[in-house]
């Protein structure tokens, strides 16, 4: 309680442009003052400065507010001339060099593991059946629904399966008479 009362008599005793603010600044800044003191009242203190103009100037820092403070560096950068430096982000380290050889590393395409099934045409024999098939296909399809998909080819039937299962697809509307592309 007594460090809180000692800083605001400080911040009260000082001859500063307090006196030509008005009274709400002011009460922000005692507020933010005794804020302050109780926070560092907590921390431990640094050394002061045998500077007295040092000390002033610590103490009207300390007693800014965060808007007041953003401010303060915002003259300080334009009036020094201080330029925005953007920090570089962190970022994971190189990796090592693979050794040199003499023969080229032969690269492997990537063998595709997901695939779209495509219905691209079928026998007009078999039109009944590959309805039938792409409505137990896909639940939610009525046979009105699954007549018009039959009808607008080529369509891509499922995506995004695995190798077996899009081989298992493929051969059964082969078997019907269908014609199925992989993509």
């Amino acid at each position: 309680m007594a460090s809180r009362c000692s800083a605001a008599l400080r911040v009260l005793s000082r001859p500063s442009p307090l006196a030509r603010c008005s009274r709400t600044t002011f009460a922000t800044r005692r507020w933010a003052s005794t804020e302050a003191a109780a926070s560092t009242s907590s921390s431990p203190a640094l050394p002061p400065s045998s500077n007295p103009t040092i000390n002033r100037i610590v103490d009207d820092i300390s007693g800014l507010t965060l808007l007041q403070a953003s401010d303060l560096v915002a003259q300080l950068k334009s009036r020094l001339n201080i330029q925005e430096i953007a920090m570089p982000a962190a970022s994971a380290a190189p990796a090592a060099a693979a050794p040199a050889s003499d023969e080229p590393a032969a690269e492997k395409p990537k063998e595709k593991t997901v695939f779209n099934v495509m219905l691209e045409s079928f026998d007009a024999t078999a039109k009944p059946k590959v309805i039938r098939e792409v409505k137990a296909l896909v639940p939610n399809l009525t046979l009105i629904d699954a007549k018009k998909f039959v009808e607008s080819l080529p369509k891509v039937l499922k995506e995004n399966l695995s190798k077996e299962d899009a081989e298992k697809l493929k051969a059964t509307f082969e078997a019907i008479g269908g014609v199925v592309k992989l993509d």
